[in-house]
């Protein structure tokens, strides 16, 4: 079997399994989990096979034309080079966890067959991003991949903060999607194709007449998919989706689709340098907000949230210095570790009733009721701080010494300005992370109060998918040396910038611990937290949760002795949904309310009116329908005496004139 049926299959047969698993969810439920994870398991196989024949080598190239458009054709075409086919093997890896996962998570959940489908359905749009070598096919994708996050985020429908993250899910991320989209068209016609071959060619050429507003233009799509600055407020609401759900889209699929886009086709932003100082500010902005705002959460699905929107940050800030390995490197880790950190707090968040990290802190034992989500949480927590040896410091530092290079001129066509700015926020950010990751470990790890309840063991499948992604977590910054080699550039780190960032790291990781004990001696005697049954299934308490008291201000939370005044701003995400409301909800809802005004009281009364009229005038001739013959007769006679009258004087008149 050629390379090209290989890729053709990776994205086919999770498509397919969907397909299935929509029509026999009914009549055959037995084969629902079967059709969930071994067509996404066999695409994960192939991927790997495919991985092994491309080799990092020249790219595998296929194409055939769907339809003559005229002008610009649009090709069903294939491209798969290094970046895509280590992208396409983690897009598998986590897909095939997830759903795996997901059989013991949502065993009992009656949506389940549907659920399935779907995650089937956007792990399949995510390959056909990775693989596609059209832009108008990856725009099939790159939409498919919206509606279904606007489905699995809103899984638990019934509760008004699923509905409420779906659709703002879904709107934010097509507000972008309508600049990106113009962008599309923009580059097609400057470069006359679709295809990424011919688009990159005409880049190098210097062929582009509107690199600038391009650039621009395809940012926006990737902001709002990507969640970056200031498209990013969906990504926390959307945790109100199951964790699975959580834990998919932000590994592997969705966010990382913007930043895989860009690192594609960044000779196309980087023909702009207003481009990349533009994407080096979203970067920065993202970076450093976002971890603030981890900071404060008390919500643990929260701070993940938060902390994918930093790790993207970083990706972004490897892209706006002109270096793309960099960007898929940490995108390769983070999607490992963010994986794991998610499915390991839906184990948390079942084992303690809550979603909330202050009610976790008030618990004696958790970590002893959950042991493999304790020693893998404490694994993916050492992996998002970039704590070396494991895989987040390894692909962190290739970030920072891109950004290095960029500062001091070191790489050709990328302003200065961007590689200081994305270096400055990084080490930042760094500090940051350290100590919201620390946090996270200590509220959840280390509570003490009423002692946690035993729930049992979790289902195996669940309890050896994170040992699974634990191995990743760990052991996949060691093959730094072997991975740039498929990206054809080193990204080994250097002294300069190791030291440093390992030194920040533990700085914040220690003024964190530091906040932790004084706050833990001032605080009050700490309270039970309310726990679900223990037969209570993980989906069950997921959506019960949502409903569930969050302690918004906990004395023992060394967040807020941290950040000050600022918590407070922080735990909001700095306002920024209440600025929206105001420059833009709000209008539209005043100009809707007008609208509706003048259709109610304007247009209405002329229809109204135009229908009265008739109706009035039928009444008033419905009065004379009296059904008396003696009647008829008489008006009949009284008319021809009327009209004999009319006519005589008629005929006089004539005469005198």
């Amino acid at each position: 079997m050629t390379t090209t049926t290989l890729a053709v299959l990776v994205p086919l047969l999770p498509f397919l399994g969907a397909a299935a698993g929509l029509l026999l969810g009914r009549t055959a439920p037995g084969f629902v989990r079967p059709l969930a994870v071994l067509p996404t398991l066999a695409a994960f196989v192939l991927a790997i096979l495919v991985a092994v024949r491309q080799g990092g080598g020249k790219p595998v190239v296929a194409a055939t034309q769907l339809t003559p458009t005229g002008s610009v054709p649009i090709d069903l075409a294939l491209y798969i080079d290094g970046f895509a086919a280590l992208v396409a093997i983690l897009v598998g890896l986590v897909a095939s966890c997830v759903q795996i996962y997901s059989t013991g998570y949502l065993r009992h959940d009656p949506r389940y067959p549907s659920y399935a489908a779907l995650v089937s359905l956007f792990t399949s749009a995510m390959l056909l991003v990775v693989y596609s070598g059209d832009l108008m096919v990856l725009l099939v994708g790159w939409e498919i991949m919206g509606i279904c996050s606007y489905f699995l985020v809103g899984h638990y429908w019934e509760t008004p903060e699923a509905r409420a993250a779906s659709l703002k899910a879904f709107l934010v991320t097509k507000l972008g999607d309508v600049p990106f989209l113009f962008g599309l068209f923009a580059l097609a016609v400057d470069a006359g194709s679709f295809r990424i071959t011919k688009i990159l060619g005409t880049v190098a050429s210097g062929g582009l007449d509107h690199p600038t507003v391009i650039a621009l233009l395809l940012l926006a799509g990737v902001a709002g998919k990507s969640a970056q600055f200031p498209l990013h407020t969906w990504l926390p609401d959307a945790m109100a989706g199951p964790t699975p759900v959580s834990a998919l889209i932000h590994a592997a699929t969705m966010v990382a689709a913007g930043v895989y886009f860009v690192a594609r086709l960044l000779p196309v932003f980087a023909a702009s340098a207003t481009a990349l100082v533009v994407l080096a500010v979203m970067a920065a902005l993202t970076m450093v907000g976002s971890a603030l705002a981890a900071l404060a959460q008390d919500d643990i699905k929260r701070v993940l949230a938060y902390s994918t929107i930093g790790q993207l940050g970083y990706m972004t800030g490897a892209l706006a210095a002109g270096d793309r390995g960099a960007a898929v490197f940490h995108l390769l880790s983070h999607g490992a570790f963010k994986a794991l950190l998610f499915l390991a707090a839906g184990v948390i968040i079942h084992a303690a009733g809550t979603n909330s990290l202050s009610a976790m802190s008030r618990m004696d034992g958790l970590a002893k009721r959950i042991p493999d989500a304790y020693w893998t949480m404490t694994v993916g927590l050492i992996a998002l701080a970039a704590i070396p040896p494991f895989a987040g410091f390894f692909s962190k530092e290739a970030v920072l010494v891109a950004a290095e290079h960029a500062a001091f001129g070191g790489i050709e066509g990328v302003p200065a300005a961007a590689g200081w700015m994305v270096l400055v926020a990084g080490l930042l950010t760094a500090l940051l992370t350290a100590a919201y990751a620390t946090r996270l470990w200590l509220l959840a790890f280390r509570g003490r109060g009423a002692e946690a309840p035993d729930h049992g063991k979790q289902p195996v499948a669940m309890n050896t998918v994170l040992w699974v992604l634990a191995i990743p977590s760990v052991a996949f910054g060691l093959t730094t040396g072997y991975i740039g080699d498929w990206f054809g550039q080193t990204l080994t780190p250097t002294l300069v910038t190791a030291v440093l960032s390992t030194g920040v790291t533990l700085v914040g990781a220690l003024v964190a611990y530091g906040a932790w004990q004084t706050v833990r001696s001032r605080a009050r005697a700490p309270i039970g937290a309310v726990v679900p049954h223990p037969e209570a299934e993980p989906g069950q308490v997921e959506a019960e949760a949502l409903h569930m008291p969050h302690p918004a201000k906990d004395p023992a939370d060394p967040g807020r002795l941290l950040l000050g005044p600022l918590h407070r701003h922080a735990a909001a995400g700095f306002h920024l949904d209440a600025v929206y409301r105001a420059l833009f909800v709000a209008p539209v809802r005043g100009a809707a309310s007008l609208v509706a005004f003048l259709d109610r009281e304007v247009v209405e009364t002329y229809v109204r009116g135009a229908g009265a009229a008739p109706r009035w005038f039928g009444a008033a001739v419905r009065r004379a329908q009296t059904g008396n013959v003696q009647t008829y007769l008489g008006v009949l006679l009284a008319g021809s005496v009327i009209l004999a009258i009319a006519a005589v004087v008629l005929a006089n008149v004539n005469a005198g004139s």
